[in-house]
């Protein structure tokens, strides 16, 4: 927790500095006006750091894990440490972004394995951030550092607290929207009713045609999961068009979507991560939705 540049400098660049130091592999997500306080601060030791624009790995937060995940491939062979820093919640965020950024936060906890060489620092701006977004840093950070002092966190959930978020309802979207049921001999129709909906609320062509290829990957994830049909609407908003796909089967891993595709996962969200400017996923016994927003 920061409050000011010097208590964010105080803490980030004796964790940088001191990774280089030791040889660790230091990675950094900052947004730029932080990162240009850290370069600084850094000197000529900022030549040995890979930086990363948080602004722009993040926008969709599910893209930051893999970026991690890749990092820390590259750099641990070996038992090689490493060290990360990354700011994926800050000031001027939609709420929609924050919430999935604060259930990165919690993965986090769950995709490492305790056994990998690597550590970890969050910073939050807590003179800017809203205090329930502070709360919600309790829950899904074992350890917390507020000024120079370095604790436990009482609140932390670990995956108690991942399933609670995963297996919850998005909030309900207000206004009109529009809606297609789909089955295996209707699947075909999916994406042409997505890209028609988005073109017509604003979005460019190219973008409608991301969104009905997120759609149809989705929508076909549904029925290879064992959904007898599916439901997609489409919502023309002020500031996005957003689409959901719904189905009553459930999704186990909180983790689909957010690491690369392989024959033990669904197809369909990552490539809907890879596409579209956030992707949310929630699924319990009941069955799973998928939101999709384009920002326009």
């Amino acid at each position: 927790m920061w409050h000011d540049a010097d208590e964010f400098l105080a803490a980030t660049v004796p964790f940088v500095s001191d990774g280089v130091a030791a040889g660790e592999a230091v990675m950094v997500g900052m947004t730029p006006a932080r990162e240009e306080w850290l370069r600084d601060a850094l000197g000529q030791t900022a030549r040995d750091v890979h930086f990363v624009d948080i602004t722009e790995l993040g926008r969709n937060p599910a893209r930051i894990m893999p970026a991690w995940q890749q990092f820390f491939n590259e750099r641990s062979v070996n038992g090689g440490r490493v060290r990360g820093l990354g700011e994926p919640i800050w000031s001027g965020r939609r709420p929609e972004e924050i919430a999935e950024s604060q259930l990165h936060e919690a993965l986090l906890n769950v995709a490492v394995k305790p056994d990998t060489p690597c550590w970890l620092m969050c910073p939050y701006d807590a003179g800017q951030l809203d205090p329930s977004v502070i709360e919600e840093v309790y829950r899904s950070h074992p350890a917390v550092v507020d000024g120079q002092q370095y604790r436990g966190s009482h609140l932390y959930g670990g995956r108690d607290h991942v399933d609670r978020v995963f297996g919850s309802e998005l909030p309900e979207l207000a206004g009109p929207y529009d809606e297609l049921t789909f089955d295996r001999a209707g699947l075909q129709s999916v994406p042409s009713f997505v890209a028609t909906k988005a073109y017509a609320a604003g979005a460019g062509a190219d973008r409608a045609a991301d969104l009905a290829v997120a759609a149809q990957e989705l929508a076909t994830s549904s029925l290879q999961r064992g959904a007898a049909q599916g439901l997609v609407r489409v919502w023309a908003r002020e500031d996005a068009v957003v689409f959901e796909v719904r189905d009553s089967s459930p999704i186990s891993d909180p983790l689909t979507g957010r690491r690369p595709s392989t024959k033990d996962q669904r197809k369909g969200t990552w490539v809907a991560n890879q596409l579209c400017d956030l992707v949310q996923l929630r699924s319990s016994p009941t069955g799973t939705t998928v939101r999709v927003h384009h920002w326009l």
